[in-house]
């Protein structure tokens, strides 16, 4: 996957989160803060497919 898939996913993701969160609370403050706590855990999970990537890269190009 690259950055532009990643940030086209991220965005979609994150969007239909804020808006299921709205619809289903009617606050505007806890879809925010779900939707901050999504694009967190979405940052953290590229970054450590990008760390995983670069070990694994890194693995083959020494044997």
């Amino acid at each position: 996957m690259n950055f532009p898939q990643f940030l086209v996913g991220m965005t979609t993701a994150s969007l239909v989160v804020a808006l299921s969160t709205f619809l289903a609370t009617g606050s505007i403050w806890k879809a925010l803060g779900w939707t901050v706590l999504t694009l967190i855990v979405l940052q953290v999970g590229y970054f450590v497919f990008v760390v995983r990537l670069i070990y694994r890269t890194g693995r083959k190009t020494h044997k």
